[in-house]
């Protein structure tokens, strides 16, 4: 039985390292702590695939994160979507994956492939 980790998508403002002002960081739990990746827009169910650039290792604390400022200064964050996911991440965080995502207002499967992150609706 495969086990549901959580999965979060962050808007991030003000940031000093983004020069758009305003992205958005996709966190998938993985153990210890969350996988992530940086987006300029929120993917669209069925949309063209938007260029995902791997962070760092983040906290886990960040997916119970709703709205606060983030250290040193650097912006503020607001949750868009919270959830869980099924499925297996890849060692190499640049390695393309898919998995299936669930949360209230969201069921779609997330794949990342050669950099680029997109949702696709799940057929019933």
């Amino acid at each position: 039985m495969e086990i549901s980790q959580r999965w979060a998508l962050l808007e991030h403002i003000d940031a000093p390292d983004d020069p758009s002002g305003r992205h958005f960081d996709l966190l998938l739990e993985d153990g210890e702590c969350c996988r992530t990746w940086r987006l300029a827009q929120i993917p669209q169910i069925n949309g063209l695939p938007i260029p995902a650039v791997p962070l760092s290792l983040h906290r886990l604390d960040w997916l119970n994160k709703k709205h606060c400022a983030v250290s040193q200064g650097r912006g503020w964050v607001h949750q868009v979507f919270e959830g869980v996911f099924k499925g297996t991440l890849p060692y190499d965080q640049t390695d393309s994956f898919e998995v299936y995502l669930v949360a209230r207002e969201l069921e779609a499967t997330l794949s990342i492939h050669k950099g680029l992150c997109q949702l696709r609706s799940i057929n019933k």
